[in-house]
C-alpha cells in the first residue's frame, strides 16, 4: 500500500499520508488508484468529518507523477490520458474539508492534490515549484489548479520558471497559496488542529460551506480544464526528448534553483 490512513473517531479527523518517501512521495499508477478509491470510501465514512493530507518524511510532500510510470496515450491531439486527474478529493465527489500539510518539496503533479484541498499549511522549509516547462511539457492542469489560489502573475512565473526557481513558504503565504506557516516538522500538527476544530462543527453546515466556496470558482475552473488535453498534446515534446531533459535536469543552468 502506498497510503497510510489513520482515523481518529474522537476528533472525526482522518490523517492520510502518501507513503513513498524513497520516491519523494511521487505517485505511480497504484498510488493514483488508491487515492481515488480512498476519497470515494471517505464519502461513506460517517466517522470522518475532516481530512488532513500529507507526505511521509521531511524531504517532500509530493513530487508529482513517478517518472518510472509509462502511460500509453491515444493517437489524437485532442485526447490525453492523465492518471492524476482522479487523485483529488473533489474529482471523486468528496466534499468533506481537506487540509494539506506540506513539508519539503511540493511540485508538478502535487498541485492536483493541493488544488483540491480547502487550504494548505506548510513548514517554513517547504518549497513549491512546477518543473514542466524545463522538461518540455505543458503545465496545464497544474497551472489551472494554482490559478484558483494565486494571483495571475505568480502562477505564470512559477509555471514558466520551471526548475530554475522555487517559491518558499513565506512567499507562498504572502500570495495566498499557504494559509499558515509552521516551524519545520510542525505542518501536520497545525493542520490536525485546524481540521479538529472544523470536524467539531455540524457536518451539514461544513460540507455546505465547502460546496459554496467551490461553486464560486467552479465554472471558470471547469472551462479552463477542458482546454488542457489539447494544449498538452500539442505542446509536449516527445517522451524520449522529455527523458533527455529530465536526465540533464532541464536547461535552467548549473547552479541550484533560486528560492524566493
Amino acid at each position: 500500500m502506498a497510503l497510510r490512513v489513520e482515523r481518529d473517531k474522537e476528533s472525526g479527523v482522518a490523517l492520510v499520508t502518501l507513503d513513498r518517501p524513497a520516491k519523494l512521495n511521487a505517485i505511480d499508477l497504484e498510488t493514483a488508484g488508491e487515492l481515488a478509491a480512498l476519497w470515494v470510501a471517505l464519502r461513506y465514512d460517517e466517522n470522518v468529518r475532516a481530512v488532513v493530507l500529507t507526505g511521509a518524511g521531511t524531504r517532500a510532500f509530493c513530487t508529482g507523477i513517478d517518472r518510472g510510470v509509462t502511460v500509453p496515450q491515444p493517437p489524437s491531439p485532442y485526447a490525453v490520458d492523465d492518471p492524476l486527474l482522479r487523485i483529488g478529493p473533489k474529482a471523486n465527489d468528496l466534499w468533506k474539508p481537506v487540509v494539506a500539510a506540506v513539508e519539503g518539496m511540493a511540485c508538478g503533479g502535487a498541485f492536483y492534490l493541493l488544488g483540491e484541498a480547502e487550504f494548505v499549511v506548510a513548514s517554513r522549509e517547504a518549497t513549491f515549484f512546477d518543473p514542466h516547462t524545463a522538461y518540455g511539457m505543458v503545465s496545464a492542469y497544474e497551472a489551472v489548479a494554482m490559478a484558483q489560489r494565486m494571483p495571475f502573475g505568480e502562477v505564470a512565473r512559477m509555471s514558466l520558471m520551471g526548475t530554475a526557481e522555487r517559491v518558499g513558504a513565506e512567499r507562498a503565504y504572502a500570495v495566498g497559496l499557504v494559509s499558515e506557516v509552521t516551524e519545520p516538522g510542525g505542518a501536520v500538527a497545525a493542520a490536525l488542529r485546524a481540521a479538529t476544530v472544523i470536524a467539531g462543527y455540524p457536518t451539514e453546515a461544513v460540507q455546505g460551506t465547502v460546496r459554496a466556496v467551490w461553486s464560486a470558482k467552479e465554472a471558470a475552473r471547469t472551462q479552463a480544464m477542458a482546454h488542457a488535453p489539447a494544449l498538452i498534446a500539442l505542446g509536449n515534446l516527445p517522451p524520449d526528448r522529455q527523458a533527455e531533459l529530465f536526465e540533464g535536469r532541464g536547461r535552467a543552468g548549473d547552479g541550484p534553483p533560486r528560492v524566493r
